[in-house]
């Protein structure tokens, strides 16, 4: 395929993404457990105009639509990160620690400084990401034979359930325990234009960063060695791109709490067509997250309308197929 064509296809691929994203966003902010019409949601968002409708629409509806566009962007973006600097398929924010140290840094933070701002919150959950990620690529890199899928998925695993407990240790010993669940459990509900002013200032620059340091990623994910050749400064840009999954995941964990698997199926998911570069592969996983997570969330409030089923148990259940179908294939999706 010349470039030209390859050009053209990629852009109408691009504009399928957008309507997708669109579709999505307009039935997520029609549907749910009080169900409006386009015309209101038209009238809340571009009217003065003041009634119960058009503020529920502004005030509650809105902000949790908005942060699910920004974390399903983020936590795709950094899964798809991961997987090409680690060339890991298995490897998700979630998987290998860095949700878990996020959590376990927000309940230490709740339980000796619970007036702490959103803002000081926020900066412990990339505190708490920073750790869980260290932690596990250092016990990858203590064990013999380094870096394979399983063991560092294995390592992930045991990481997060240590971190997880700490988390939940640390909500019986200061009985806060509720308010950790409270804000861990994997939803958007209450989410507050507040805490979006905070959190996404984040996401909009770790977003950015990769995007400018896709080409590098493309090339780190085939080959270390090619990159060297060409000039690359890998470990500089290694370590920026970690700064990256940690700012996305942290966010990610500072607005929802617990959200596995977006990041490691969305990038997939993206990869069959797109391809593996990675200039094509992060901006479509922006687009195909943001719609995931609308999607889920319109799920999460319309199955078992009036009643909410948590987000968390939406994405779980669409995920873990797709998680043991990597698994089955050897992690081979990623070659």
């Amino acid at each position: 395929m010349s470039k030209h064509k390859k050009s053209l296809s990629m852009f109408f691929k691009f504009m399928v993404g957008l309507f997708v994203f669109i579709a999505c966003f307009a039935a997520a902010m029609v549907w749910g457990a009080a169900d409006t019409s386009i015309r209101e949601v038209w009238l809340a968002l571009l009217s003065g105009e003041k009634t119960d409708t058009l503020t529920m629409i502004r005030e509650i509806r809105l902000p949790r639509e908005v942060a699910a566009i920004f974390v399903g962007a983020a936590l795709s973006v950094a899964g798809a990160i991961m997987q090409g600097l680690t060339r890991n398929p298995l490897a998700d924010p979630g998987l290998l620690g860095l949700t878990a140290g996020a959590n376990a840094a927000l309940a230490i933070m709740l339980a000796l400084s619970p007036s702490a701002g959103y803002l000081a919150t926020t900066i412990a959950c990339f505190v708490g990401a920073a750790v869980g990620m260290m932690l596990v690529f250092g016990i990858g890199v203590m064990i013999k034979g380094g870096f394979s899928s399983l063991r560092i998925v294995l390592a992930g695993a045991a990481v997060s359930a240590f971190l997880y407990g700490v988390a939940e240790g640390t909500g019986l010993y200061f009985i806060i325990s509720k308010d950790i669940s409270m804000w861990t459990a994997g939803g958007l509900i209450g989410t507050s234009w507040s805490q979006l002013q905070v959190a996404i200032p984040f996401i909009v620059l770790g977003m950015a960063v990769s995007f400018y340091l896709s080409s590098q990623l493309t090339i780190l994910s085939l080959n270390e060695e090619v990159a060297v050749g060409l000039g690359q400064k890998i470990n500089r840009v290694k370590t920026v791109l970690f700064i990256v999954i940690v700012l996305l995941a942290g966010s990610s964990v500072a607005l929802v709490g617990n959200m596995a698997f977006v990041g490691l199926m969305v990038p997939h998911i993206v990869r069959t067509f797109t391809g593996m570069d990675y200039r094509f592969v992060l901006p479509m996983s922006a687009i195909i997250g943001a719609s995931f997570m609308l999607l889920a969330d319109t799920l999460g409030r319309t199955v078992n309308a009036p009643y909410e089923t948590p987000v968390y148990a939406i994405v779980s259940v669409l995920g873990l197929p797709l998680f043991l179908f990597i698994i089955h294939k050897g992690g081979k999706t990623l070659t």
